[in-house]
């Protein structure tokens, strides 16, 4: 089974927030745990997305365009949408001293949705709040 540590963290992420607790286990079940070194580029803007990356430990920083937009550390994520679809990544994220993530890759995860379809139905009432709530956000500035 997929620690506790990992299944702790993939509970705060908005599009598992739905899945219960086998659910979730099913999920971390498909994910690595990988260390990176210091300067490592763990995805790069422009390239093809395949995986889901969150932080247990240890900081990133997110650029765009060369410029820094964000900090990532333990509990944060990046690269959701590569686990639907293979679309470019938005932005080049690059270790900051060494780094443990969870790794989720596309292939897996679709294993899962094959697996307890369930599972993509609370995904798609998810991804359905994320955009109304990034189109209200829209709409409002």
């Amino acid at each position: 089974m997929a620690s506790d540590r990992k299944l702790e963290h993939l509970a705060k992420v908005k599009m598992f927030s739905t899945l219960n607790r086998r659910e979730l286990a099913r999920v971390g079940k498909a994910a690595d745990e990988v260390t990176v070194k210091d300067g490592t580029e763990i995805v790069t803007q422009g390239s093809t997305g395949h995986e889901f990356y969150m932080m247990l430990a240890g900081k990133a920083t997110v650029r765009r365009q060369g410029r820094k937009v964000a900090e990532v550390g333990p509990g944060d994520y990046f690269g959701e949408m590569a686990l639907l679809d293979r679309g470019p990544r938005s932005a080049t994220v690059v270790a900051d001293g060494d780094a443990t993530l969870v790794v989720i890759g596309q292939r897996e995860f679709l294993g899962v949705l094959d697996e307890v379809p369930e599972v993509a139905r609370k995904l798609l009432v998810s991804m359905a709040a994320r955009l109304r709530e990034a189109d209200s956000k829209a709409v409002s500035h």
